[in-house]
């Protein structure tokens, strides 16, 4: 499955919760290089999704981007799939 098939099964995904806000960043000349491909805020979190392939691979900024997030407290992860934003969102709500 390509990228952009995983990525709208994930949009479809989380326009399903309620209290959730997320947007796809796009990159490019406007965007920033790094930022995980779906932001969201979800019961006050900041959570990045880098979504890739099965065998996608990240780039060294993105391993970077990855780990900023992560130290100031975001949650920031590599998905591959809409189960795994499902597992996401489950640890988070506790379900």
């Amino acid at each position: 499955m390509k990228e952009k098939a995983i990525e709208n099964k994930i949009k479809a995904y989380l326009k399903t919760i309620d209290g959730l806000f997320y947007f796809k960043e796009h990159g490019g000349l406007y965007g920033r290089a790094g930022l995980p491909d779906i932001i969201v805020c979800f019961n006050g979190l900041f959570i990045g999704l880098e979504v890739k392939t099965d065998s996608g691979e990240l780039t060294p900024l993105q391993s970077a981007t990855i780990k900023r997030i992560r130290d100031c407290g975001g949650i920031a992860e590599v998905v591959r799939s809409v189960e795994d934003v499902i597992n996401i969102i489950s640890r988070i709500t506790g379900n």
